[in-house]
Order: C-alpha cells, then sequence, then structure tokens
C-alpha cells in the first residue's frame, strides 16, 4: 500500500478508538504510531520498505520542547497546590454575597484571572469543593456556579502560554516544525484577552437563560448531588420491630427512603407502618450532609459488604469525596465487578450522578465518568490519589486537614520569577519551566514523590503521540490533500479559511479532546496555509483558540468533566450554553486574529 492510504486508514482508525473509547486515549494514539512504524508502505521504485515512520520520527515528540515543558509545569503545579499558595490567593475571594449575580461575579472574574498564570485544571480541581461549600453556605446552586467556574478558568487559560498545556504544545509546534522563535508567556495574550473577557460576560449575564436550572430533589437544602445510599439494619438493634415513623426513619431532613430489600423481595414506596427487620437493606436517596449523619444512625451500617471487609476500624476511617475520571480503570464496570475495595482500600457508600436517581445495589451499580463517590477510607487516601488519574477530585469531608501554607509565600515568589525571567527572555520556556521545577523541589513547595506522580503521562503520551501521527500526515501527503479539501470547500478567501478550520478544530476537539484535535489539525493549517501563500500563523493561532477555548462538550477539556457529576448537569447543558459561546469564539477570533498576525507572508 501507499503511504498515503496506510497514513489515511491508520488516522481514521484512530479517530474511531477516540470517539467509541475516550478512557485510554493514549493507548489509541499509540497504537496508531505503532502501526505507522511497523506497515510496510510502497518506496518510489516500488519496493516495500517499513513504515511511513522512522523510529526517529515516532519518538520525536517525547523531546518536543513543548511537551518537556509541560510536564516541568506539572511539577510546579503540584508546588503551587501543596503549599497553599493558591489557597492564599482565593480564600479572599469568597465572601457573602446577596445573589446568584454577584456570586458568579465573585468566582468567575478571580478564577480567569488566576488561570492566566496557573494551569487552569489544577486550578479548578482547588477552588471546586471551596466553592461547593461556599455556596451551599449562601444557598446558591452550584448548577448555576460550577460550569461557568469551568468556562472562565478555560477562557482565561488561553489567554497565556502556560494557562494550558494546549497553547505550549502548538508553541512547540511552531518552533519545531516552522522555526518560529516562540509566542512567548503574554504573546497570545493581545487577541485572547478580549475574546476571554467578551466569552465571559456572555457567560454571566447569558448564561441563566440558556442554562437550564437543575434542581434535584434536595437542591433547595443546598446540595446538587443526590446520592444513593444502602444502609443495613443490625441484627439485635433497637430498631428491629420498629416501625418506619417510630424508628425516626420517615421525613429525615434532606433524605427519602427510596425502597427496602428484605431476603431479595423488594419493597417500593414504603409505607411508615412498615415494620424493620433484623438484616433488612434501606435504600435512601439525599444530600450529602445527610448520608453523613445516617452513617451515624444508631442500628444502622452500610449494607456494602466491603465496608466489613476494610481492615481498619470504622473509628479510624473517614468519609471522602471523590470524582471519577475518565481514565478510572473500573470505568464500565460494577463496583462490585471492578472489586473497588481491593483496588483502593475503599468503600464505596453511596453515588451520586448529575441529579439522577440510581436504582439498584451499590456494588451493582455501573461505573461512569463524572459519578461522584462517596467513600469510607483512611484519611491517607486522600494524599495518594491526589496524583493519580483515577479521580479528577478527592476531598475529604468536613474533617479534612487543612494544607500547611508555611512555604506558600515561596511559591508564589517561584512563580514570579519565572514569568519574570521568561517574559524578559532571560531565560527559554522550556529552560524558565524546568528551572522552576526545580525551585519547587530545593524549596519543599512539594516532595519528590509528589513531583513524580503530578505529571500527568496520559497527557505527555496523547500530545506525543499525536504529533507523530502529524508528522505522519505531512510525509505522506496526507495533510496536504485533506489541506486542499479545506480550501475546496471555503474558496480562498483567507477569512473563510480561517472559519473553515476554527469549525473543525472546535468539533474534533468536542469529539477526541483539544489536545489531539490541536495536533492532528495543525498540519492541516500548514498545508492549506503553503497551498495559498498566505502566512500558517492565523491558521495556527485560530487551532490554538479553537482548542484551547473547548467549551461545547464535557468531554473537550477536563475541567468540564470535574464539574460535570458535582454539578449536576446533563451532557446536553454544556452544548445549551457552550455551542453558542463557541461561536461567538469563533466570530472574533475570525476578525481579531489576523489583525494581529496578518495573511500576508
Amino acid at each position: 500500500m501507499s503511504p498515503l492510504l496506510v497514513t489515511a486508514a491508520v488516522v481514521l482508525f484512530v479517530l474511531v478508538l477516540l470517539v467509541r473509547s475516550r478512557r485510554h486515549p493514549d493507548v489509541a494514539i499509540w497504537a496508531g504510531v505503532t502501526l505507522l512504524l511497523v506497515v510496510p508502505v510502497r518506496g518510489d521504485k516500488e519496493q516495500g520498505h517499513s513504515g511511513v515512520l522512522s523510529i526517529t520520527d515516532a519518538l520525536a515528540g517525547l523531546a518536543n520542547e513543548g511537551v518537556v515543558t509541560i510536564a516541568a509545569l506539572f511539577i510546579v503545579a503540584a508546588g503551587v497546590r501543596d503549599s497553599g499558595a493558591l489557597r492564599v490567593l482565593t480564600r479572599p475571594l469568597l465572601g457573602a454575597t446577596q445573589d446568584e449575580r454577584s456570586a458568579q461575579h465573585r468566582i468567575i472574574w478571580p478564577s480567569a484571572l488566576l488561570s492566566m498564570l496557573f494551569n487552569n485544571t489544577p486550578l479548578v480541581a482547588l477552588l471546586l469543593p471551596a466553592i461547593d461549600d461556599w455556596a451551599k453556605r449562601y444557598g446558591i446552586s452550584v448548577g448555576r456556579v460550577l460550569m461557568p467556574l469551568s468556562f472562565a478558568a478555560i477562557l482565561g487559560g488561553a489567554c497565556t502560554l502556560i494557562g494550558t498545556s494546549t497553547n505550549l504544545i502548538i508553541n512547540g509546534w511552531l518552533i519545531e516544525s516552522l522555526g518560529h522563535p516562540g509566542l512567548g508567556i503574554f504573546g497570545m495574550t493581545p487577541v485572547m484577552l478580549p475574546i476571554a473577557v467578551i466569552g465571559i460576560f456572555f457567560v454571566i449575564y447569558a448564561g441563566p437563560m440558556l442554562l437550564p436550572v437543575r434542581t434535584p430533589v434536595f437542591e433547595q437544602l443546598g446540595d446538587a448531588r443526590e446520592y444513593v445510599v444502602e444502609m443495613e439494619v443490625e441484627p439485635g438493634s433497637e430498631l428491629v420491630g420498629k416501625r418506619i415513623d417510630e424508628a425516626g426513619l420517615r421525613g429525615l431532613p434532606g433524605l427519602f427512603l427510596i425502597e427496602i430489600d428484605r431476603d431479595g423481595q423488594t419493597l417500593p414506596a414504603v409505607s411508615a407502618n412498615v415494620e424493620l427487620a433484623a438484616g433488612d437493606h434501606l435504600v435512601f436517596a439525599g444530600i450529602v450532609d445527610s448520608v453523613v449523619d445516617l452513617q451515624r444512625f444508631s442500628g444502622l451500617r452500610p449494607a456494602t459488604d466491603e465496608v466489613f471487609k476494610l481492615d481498619d476500624q470504622r473509628a479510624n476511617r473517614r468519609l471522602i469525596e471523590a470524582v471519577v475520571s475518565d481514565s478510572c480503570p473500573i470505568v464500565g464496570r460494577t463496583i462490585r465487578a471492578g472489586q473497588f475495595r481491593t483496588l483502593y482500600n475503599a468503600a464505596v457508600i453511596a453515588v451520586a450522578r448529575n441529579g439522577e436517581r440510581i436504582s439498584g445495589k451499590i456494588g451493582d451499580i455501573e461505573l461512569r465518568t463524572g459519578d461522584v463517590l462517596l467513600l469510607e477510607a483512611r484519611p491517607s487516601f486522600v494524599d495518594q490519589q491526589r496524583n493519580r488519574r483515577d479521580f479528577f477530585l478527592v476531598s475529604q469531608i468536613d474533617s479534612a486537614a487543612p494544607i500547611d501554607s508555611r512555604r506558600a509565600r515561596l511559591a508564589l515568589v517561584i512563580i514570579g520569577l519565572f514569568v519574570i525571567a521568561v517574559t524578559s527572555g532571560a531565560v527559554s520556556m522550556v529552560a524558565g519551566s524546568l528551572l522552576a521545577a526545580l525551585a519547587m523541589l530545593v524549596g519543599r513547595c512539594c516532595t519528590p514523590d509528589i513531583a513524580r506522580h503530578s505529571i500527568d503521562w496520559q497527557i505527555i503520551l496523547v500530545i506525543s503521540g499525536a504529533l507523530a501521527l502529524g508528522k505522519a500526515m505531512q510525509l505522506s501527503g496526507l495533510a496536504d490533500i485533506l489541506g486542499t479539501r479545506v480550501i475546496e470547500a471555503a474558496g480562498t478567501n483567507p477569512h473563510l479559511l480561517l472559519a473553515a478550520i476554527f469549525g473543525l478544530s472546535a468539533v474534533l476537539a468536542g469529539v477526541i479532546t483539544a489536545k489531539a484535535s490541536a495536533v492532528l489539525m495543525l498540519p492541516v493549517a500548514l498545508a492549506a496555509a503553503q497551498q495559498l501563500g498566505i502566512s500558517v500563523m492565523p491558521l495556527a493561532m485560530v487551532i490554538m483558540l479553537a482548542s484551547s477555548m473547548a467549551v461545547a462538550t464535557p468531554i473537550g477539556y477536563p475541567t468540564n468533566l470535574m464539574v460535570y457529576g458535582p454539578g449536576g448537569y446533563h451532557f446536553g447543558d454544556y452544548l445549551r450554553l457552550g455551542a453558542p459561546l463557541t461561536l461567538l469564539i469563533g466570530v472574533l477570533g475570525v476578525v481579531l486574529i489576523p489583525i494581529h498576525w496578518p495573511f500576508a507572508i
């Protein structure tokens, strides 16, 4: 087969894998790279030889400046987080609020500003539990503030080179493929900042009209998460023989008794006159505070066998909330079949899924990305899982230990010096990020173990593998053909071409994630620019815009998935608010980008 056909087939194969199974994008992409290495292709003299890619081409992405910079900035972000620096900055922001609009202003603008200087993903992970508690305290629906929080962090992060890894990888591609000197930390800010500001105003003022009010059963009590929890009546307890109302289990604040499971038979629509028997399994739905209170109810214990198998006494365990990520190894499997307790030494006692009541026993619930789990685990579970990618967010309820912020000032100084040094040109971006990471370690803002675990190797592999796929598209001529097709569809008008590239990038970002979309679209943009005889910079920047501001689906950006479950959202909610916002961003980008980066070579 010709290199062109092999590359086209492999890229299509990878895209199908990414769409059908989003849990392991690194595996899908590197499967494609492997095929491009080993599938024989026809040479110029009709002589077969192995692979569209050479070993050097396949592995070059691992040495890309953008990839190395991203790895170093993961360590910097860990130092900022563990030192308490972000908490020091955000604590004064969450004061008293009067209404929903003022609450959004209080959250959105500082989040967008901070995401310009700190990577937006760990920023949202830090802010989410604090904002959740703050919203409950002031009676604000979390569904009205968490999606705007994610969008603000995405929009703000797109304004600087260090705010999002998508910008870094496009900058690395420009340096490697075009010999570009690099954009600098604030190289894209003159265009991205006004777009972000207009986008934020749109979220604040149009959001309430476009975003449905998700009202789970107990929203009025201040929590958008409706957990399902199963409790067992302990043999010999004072509850045995009592009616539901006598036992005090009817009309519990924030709790609803859904059904009773007695010896394999389900009693739905439970009457207050039903007498309790030893071993009855009571299935409740309720908010987190009420579920916590239920754990202390005399005569009841968690009904899942997994709790009983834990080694520690219950007094030595803590209640912890965790949001399931798309890379969790047991997504798509039931809690029992996935052996959750064995894998994490923690027991799932309740599950919440974006306002949807989940039927069945806890062990039979099939986990999905965005599910919020209420766990019983050792206090060390939070620290152990914080730097793993199985959960987007892990936070201890009530008695969570405060972060030691004695080195917060040092971490902020390191960030400030890093920004000044790179902006002034004293050091390159990659050198500056490596120095900042080293300073975080030397200053003990984070430990070497935390630094190693903080690097998201899935992202590193996705980006490096996607760069190899992009190289194959260039070498095989596939990028030229796709560039020609884009020009045929958009015409020779550069502004229409810019709009077409933005549209394709935005759609791909919403389906296969922002980073993979950016890397796959860059060779196409380069080929289209060469064929029209225009500068590739405006096309590269519109890809950066579409990919770094991927807001139309929960899949496109990690922060959207992080707030998916805790906010009680449905998939379509992101389209309702994110699709018109994406259209607005695209129109602004097509107008503003050519002003700063002209089409003329």
